[in-house]
């Protein structure tokens, strides 16, 4: 099994176990800060799930009717991820904000215990994908997630502590806002960059200045037009251009060391390049025409 299929299967499988343990604690100790940190964690184990099958499917070789194969499935994974972290969030607000009126006790020293126990496993687990966080949009969201939980839950450890020992009631639902924010702000780059990807934008860290400056430095080559950047999945980027080299003969090599140099200057993996004499006028010469 590869590296990020076991790193997916490990995650998920030992933060399921821990939210069953950590929603049932919360119930039985009545802290909605460690049930609202057990819901967010059942959505990072759905998110991870979806991650997992996606890094599955991205691996299947193209066919006839999905010539790109299914790597664009890994980007849906990462936008379904997204809205599911979102949509939780949704609950735990409206619950923080109606426990203000009716605060209710907590067990503490259950709640302080659970929760030390989940610092560990969030970001143990978080080690996981620590490497191959800044390859894939997939893994940096599993990890950013999995390293916030585990900040979540240590605020949970000492919203506990200080209960205990000045029975302020209101800290369990501040605490669990507290939380909500937390999802909302870590949640948002993955939202982002995942749109941006679905919508065939340029993904981040390429710079599409740099690439035409580049092709335009390239032996003979008197202009390029019809540029297009995206991502055909969470980790490989794709390319098409027009470039026009008046006089210029059928040049395999120039052709396979640009398709080189623009997998190691800018991670363009797949390019596809057209060459033109200029003799003609190219209808897709015009920067507004796609």
């Amino acid at each position: 099994m590869p590296k990020s299929l076991r790193a997916f299967a490990i995650g998920a499988s030992v933060n399921f176990a821990f939210v069953i343990i950590e929603a049932g604690f919360g119930f039985f100790s009545g802290s909605l800060a460690l049930m609202a940190d057990a819901g967010h964690n059942l959505s990072d184990v759905l998110g991870l799930l979806l991650a997992w099958a996606a890094a599955w499917l991205a691996q299947r070789p193209p066919t006839e009717k999905r010539t790109f194969g299914l790597g664009r499935s890994s980007i849906l994974a990462a936008l379904a991820n997204a809205i599911i972290l979102l949509v939780g969030t949704g609950g735990i607000i409206v619950e923080a904000i109606s426990r203000f009126d009716d605060p209710e006790p907590i067990q503490t020293g259950i709640v302080m215990i659970v929760a030390l126990i989940g610092i560990g496993v969030n970001f143990g687990t978080a080690m996981l994908f620590m490497a191959d966080r800044k390859e894939d949009l997939n893994v940096r969201g599993a990890f950013i997630h999995l390293v916030a939980d585990a900040a979540i839950s240590l605020g949970v450890v000492i919203a506990a502590g200080v209960i205990a020992f000045t029975g302020w009631l209101w800290l369990d639902p501040v605490v669990s806002l507290a939380i909500a924010v937390a999802i909302v702000l870590g949640t948002w780059g993955l939202l982002r960059d995942s749109v941006d990807m679905a919508m065939d934008a340029v993904p981040a860290g390429i710079d599409v200045a740099a690439v035409k400056a580049y092709l335009a430095a390239r032996p003979g080559v008197s202009e390029v037009h019809d540029l297009h950047i995206w991502a055909l999945s969470t980790t490989q980027n794709a390319m098409t251009v027009h470039l026009v080299r008046p006089g210029a003969a059928l040049d395999d090599a120039f052709l396979m060391q640009t398709a080189d140099e623009l997998k190691e200057k800018f991670r363009i993996g797949h390019a596809a390049i057209q060459v033109e004499a200029g003799d003609m006028p190219c209808r897709l010469a015009a920067a507004h025409v796609v």
